[in-house]
């Protein structure tokens, strides 16, 4: 099988005893890239030293994640640099997405507005790249649809398009059809997929395998059987089976249509 997790922190403090030790995984389980969202200016250094020696298999993203807003007064000094690299990007570097980038109001209600404001800002930055976007979305699934729905159509009216990923998927088919409703966007899922009591493993039975992306999120949302430990991008292929068993079909088959659809939206060579 040849699978694509569209979304490692394959960089993160995490894997420094033994990053090369799960690349090597990922590959025996069949991992033949891996997708990099950033997450603010304390890691790009180091998502761009794992893209850099790894140009064949680690492609990395540019974008400001939700809760690096959070009480954060550079915030918009860190959404100006997140510009600066697509327009200066380092040598050898290509962006595949702006991400990850979303809403998170689980850790804190008090700045919902900046949130809002970094998160439009970098649709409507993604939308002029014509890049898609990888969208983190916890405990703001309302504000996020309706965010999309309006940048889409605001896209489409000025002759660009907006489109991307609902990184770490996790609702149920209600929230699924609405945002199909709204524009490209795949759905990442990941180990959660594999929980019992999963509200999207029950979602996943009516998605289009069309409409899915396979991720890990690793180092976290580790799926079933080593939930509780770190998870890394070699347990991608647990997802897949588990999406396998869901849908009644083949992880070959899943496999192949998952990265397929990766390729298609991140412009994967």
């Amino acid at each position: 099988m040849q699978l694509i997790d569209t979304h490692s922190h394959l960089y993160a403090e995490e894997f420094d005893s033994d990053r090369a030790e799960a690349l090597l995984r990922a590959r025996e389980a069949g991992v033949e890239l891996l997708l990099l969202p950033a997450i603010d200016s304390e890691s790009h250094e180091r998502m761009l030293a794992l893209a850099e020696a790894e140009p064949q298999m680690c492609r990395p993203m540019m974008g400001l994640h939700p809760t690096s807003v959070n009480d954060n007064p550079r915030w918009r000094e860190e959404l100006a640099l997140v510009e600066r690299y697509f327009d200066n990007p380092p040598e050898g570097i290509r962006f595949c997405a702006v991400g990850e980038i979303g809403l998170d109001y689980y850790w804190s209600q008090d700045f919902v507005a900046e949130q809002r404001e970094a998160f439009i800002e970098q649709c409507r930055l993604a939308a002029r790249l014509d890049l898609p976007v990888a969208i983190h979305t916890r405990a703001a699934w309302d504000d996020m649809c309706d965010i999309l729905e309006a940048e889409t159509a605001r896209a489409a009216e000025r002759g660009e398009r907006l489109r991307g990923v609902l990184h770490a998927f996790s609702e149920g088919a209600e929230v699924y059809r609405r945002l199909k409703a709204s524009g490209d966007w795949l759905f990442g899922i990941g180990g959660v997929v594999t929980y019992k009591k999963s509200i999207v493993a029950e979602a996943v039975k009516e998605m289009a395998l069309e409409d899915i992306v396979l991720e890990t999120d690793c180092p976290y949302l580790t799926p079933v059987p080593h939930r509780g430990r770190r998870n890394e991008s070699s347990y991608v292929a647990y997802v897949c089976e588990k999406i396998a068993q869901l849908k009644g079909v083949e992880s070959a088959d899943v496999a192949r249509l998952t990265s397929a659809n990766a390729r298609r939206m991140f412009g994967l060579q």
